[in-house]
């Protein structure tokens, strides 16, 4: 089972740099956000990088990364933190730091981007913060990996990863308030990542 850390904290950060300063990305905005009005304020999200269709925060492209590390409550910061601690570290350590970086930012940036487009659908204002997409995209390089590449992945783990899909899919729909649009993006965007760089490195 891939999804079991058996790693002490000394190698922990040892073997995942990475994810490492992701938690600590997380962490440090949230403390910021916590001392500057509170993460669940929505003014204080918008100062700090939220994405919005509000204006005049709606042409502002940079929020589509900022909005990866910022966090509505601590509740929401330690679903995506645990996420990230027990489920990302495989995939850094399959593909090397700068790969799982990009695999991991770029799947946050393309749930993001999908979050905006299906936003200018809908008349209600929307702020988004979260690192939903980017762990759903960390999800759609496993798919891959289960689907395509299944040397990889053992089948205590491919079941482990269709049920986390599948109780997601169930959790985003049901539970209000939930970007279903970034966390679909997300997955789509790490699976197509991921295939892509696989396909590179193989021509390499």
């Amino acid at each position: 089972m891939i999804f079991i850390r058996y790693e002490n904290w000394r190698s922990y950060l040892r073997y995942y740099p990475v994810t490492c300063l992701l938690l600590a990305a997380n962490i440090v905005m949230f403390i910021i956000l916590a001392l500057n009005g509170g993460s669940t304020n929505r003014i204080t999200l918008l100062r700090f990088g939220a994405m919005s269709d509000i204006e005049p925060f709606a042409g502002e492209s940079w929020r589509l990364f900022t909005a990866m590390f910022l966090h509505n409550g601590f509740d929401h910061l330690f679903s995506n933190s645990f996420a990230i601690l027990v489920f990302a570290p495989p995939l850094e350590r399959l593909l090397g730091w700068w790969r799982y970086a990009l695999v991991y930012l770029g799947s946050g940036l393309v749930g993001n981007l999908i979050s905006m487009v299906v936003y200018q659908f809908s008349s209600v204002p929307h702020i988004s913060v979260g690192a939903s997409g980017a762990v759903y995209g960390v999800y759609g390089a496993f798919l891959y990996i289960a689907l395509l590449q299944r040397h990889l992945m053992d089948e205590s783990s491919r079941k482990t990863l269709y049920s986390l899909l599948i109780i997601g899919v169930i959790y985003s729909l049901l539970v209000p308030k939930i970007n279903l649009a970034a966390h679909v993006g997300g997955l789509v965007g790490g699976f197509l990542i991921y295939g892509l760089l696989v396909r590179l490195l193989k021509q390499r």
